[in-house]
């Protein structure tokens, strides 16, 4: 069960996964993979897949989704350990007192079974296979339970009711076969992980960053305590330039981007964007020319529900309006001509059946 997520691909995932089938491949790369939505359906259709990103929590889905092998783990000492998890009582710390207290991401009595649960993975669990997978179900279980609209930057003013629900520690929903995770910069990277069949691009669109956007998800991760500043509690860190991308900065973000398109080593390249982005689509095509052949696929689509509030002070106070509440969402399909006209006619036999 994937986390709220700015960003999520939800809505194209049959369409990727259809074009990826009908590709033929074997092997897929997502190099912006997020919360591993488009990788795991990627490997659920068969093929090996490799998943980047520079967030830790997003190594840890692709550890728990793609990097794990269902068919080959120990599923009972897996349900054992969760249960022995999700028994045992809260107990306040760090976690707690940051994002319940002095902020309100969570109840306090569900800070509380973060705070134990996270230090008894960190005590038992560090290093092994088990890590990412407790890891994840206690991030989506956190998440079950969250006042928030899915992003981090701020949380609701009166508690969601969903935040009252007890923190509950599930089973991931694991995937046979082999897969990679890797947690890198993608323009450090994209030149040497193929070659692969099918590449997906997901690149941030704009000056909001993953990292703050969820800072909380980082700091459950990393388990470091660090320091924080604003109402909203994010990390100290987020102020570090080693924190920030150039997928941010509107005057790099396009000449990374094209090193990106350009520096991957795949047979069919599909990337995604939408009409909100700092780049035309004219300038997308132009960017994925030197791949071949380029068709663009659009989807009108319902905007994140963020959007669709209004705009709040740091009291919750609204004081901006809804501007718009759909956008189009673009898939660029690149390679050779007849490779990229076959994908595409064949995604849509599927996803029409």
């Amino acid at each position: 069960m994937p986390i709220k997520y700015l960003g999520s691909k939800r809505r194209l995932v049959p369409v990727l996964g259809a074009l990826c089938s009908a590709s033929g491949a074997r092997t897929v790369l997502d190099l912006f993979t997020g919360t591993t939505r488009v990788a795991q359906a990627c490997k659920r259709r068969g093929a090996t897949v490799t998943a980047v990103d520079t967030a830790r929590y997003s190594e840890v889905f692709a550890r728990c989704y793609v990097e794990t092998d269902a068919a080959s783990i120990d599923l009972d000492a897996l349900e054992t350990e969760l249960a022995r998890l999700d028994g045992l009582p809260g107990r306040p710390g760090y976690f707690t007192e940051t994002f319940c207290v002095t902020s309100r991401y969570l109840r306090p009595e569900n800070g509380e079974r973060v705070d134990v649960i996270r230090d008894a993975i960190q005590l038992d669990h560090a290093g092994s296979w088990l890590e990412p997978l407790l890891l994840t179900s206690l991030i989506e279980a956190a998440d079950r339970v969250d006042s928030t609209t899915g992003v981090q930057m701020a949380y609701l003013k009166q508690w969601a009711p969903r935040a009252a629900n007890r923190l509950t520690l599930r089973v991931p929903e694991l995937l046979a076969g082999p897969g990679r995770a890797v947690r890198a910069d993608a323009r450090e990277v994209a030149a040497d992980l193929g070659p692969f069949d099918f590449a997906y691009l997901d690149p941030p669109y704009n000056q909001h960053r993953y990292f703050t956007n969820y800072h909380v998800w980082e700091t459950l991760v990393a388990w470091d305590a660090p320091k924080h500043y604003g109402v909203a509690c994010k990390r100290v860190d987020a102020r570090d330039a080693s924190t920030k991308s150039a997928f941010n900065r509107k005057r790099e973000m396009p000449a990374a981007l094209r090193e990106c398109v350009e520096a991957v080593d795949a047979r069919l390249l599909v990337l995604s964007y939408n009409d909100e982005s700092w780049i035309a689509l004219e300038d997308l095509a132009d960017m994925c020319a030197s791949r071949g052949h380029a068709e663009v696929l659009a989807f009108d689509t319902k905007r994140y529900v963020g959007a669709q509030i209004g705009i709040h002070n740091p009291q919750g106070e609204k004081v901006g309006s809804v501007s718009h509440l759909r956008n189009t969402e673009y898939l660029l399909v690149c390679g050779e001509r007849p490779e990229v006209e076959r994908a595409i006619e064949a995604s849509e036999a599927i996803c029409t059946t």
